[in-house]
């Protein structure tokens, strides 16, 4: 029979690169055993390799909208560490169009990974998990303001911040905090390519009141805040990590001052 781990655990989706490998190594390092699920089993392996002396990682590779994952990553943690005090669903899709441009299939994607596959791992999860424990699901500060082109994602995203509210309703009188993290553009490799891309700086760079860029680590310590004593009487709430893009109507003074030309 497994004995219960001494240490809390935490399962961490799309946990192989970006955002995700940065929020398992916050919660490794505040005193967190792992269970991290993402379809790259090496990167996995080198995340566990790299943690060794820490944390105790326990990898599950495979891809989170395949039905049999949550189950099997839950009864990974309950085999392995006999407990799951936290839940960070993180992995989602970046892809985006406008509603006209989006296809059947790209629409099921979208929502397989984004919603679906988050909505199945808090199911599994409130299985096992008890009183104290929290739930973080990663959205997009584009879930609670639409943006052009936005279609699926956007609705994708909202939907997570229903399904955060109503968990956190249900949830909460049994001692289950169920939070949501929703932040602008953080570079990654998802990003990395449009970064630099001039319709891209001008939406999100040059509308944002904040002196540097996000980075991964802004969103991890946010994650672990909320899952952490700290953070223990915060409860179904949205919070936008997005330098104030999301409450300002700022432009930098290169964009105030640019001169407007015909299309």
């Amino acid at each position: 029979m497994t004995q219960q781990n001494s240490k809390p655990v935490a399962l961490i989706t799309g946990a192989s690169s970006g955002i995700g490998d940065t929020v398992a190594r916050r919660f490794a390092e505040g005193g967190f055993d792992l269970v991290v699920v993402a379809r790259r089993e090496e990167r996995l392996a080198a995340l566990a390799q790299s943690l060794e002396g820490t944390a105790q990682v326990a990898i599950y590779a495979g891809d989170v909208t395949d039905s049999e994952t949550p189950k099997k990553a839950v009864e990974l943690a309950m085999s392995r560490f006999g407990r799951l005090d936290c839940l960070v669903n993180n992995a989602g899709a970046g892809k985006w169009a406008p509603v006209h441009d989006t296809d059947d299939a790209t629409l099921d994607e979208v929502i397989d990974i984004s919603l679906k596959a988050p909505f199945r791992f808090c199911r599994e999860a409130l299985h096992v998990m008890k009183a104290g424990s929290t739930i973080i699901n990663v959205g997009s500060v584009f879930g609670t303001l639409g943006g052009l082109d936005g279609g699926a994602y956007c609705a994708v995203k909202a939907g997570l911040v229903g399904l955060t509210q109503t968990m956190a309703a249900q949830y909460g009188a049994e001692g289950i905090r169920t939070n949501l993290v929703a932040p602008g553009v953080i570079r990654t490799e998802m990003t990395d390519a449009a970064w630099e891309a001039e319709p891209f700086r001008r939406i999100n760079h040059e509308m944002t009141p904040c002196d540097r860029e996000g980075t991964t680590a802004d969103v991890a310590n946010a994650i672990y805040f909320l899952a952490s004593e700290a953070g223990g009487y915060i409860n179904g709430q949205t919070i936008n990590l997005d330098g104030g893009w999301s409450t300002t109507k700022y432009l930098c003074k290169e964009a105030l001052l640019a001169e407007r030309k015909p299309l």
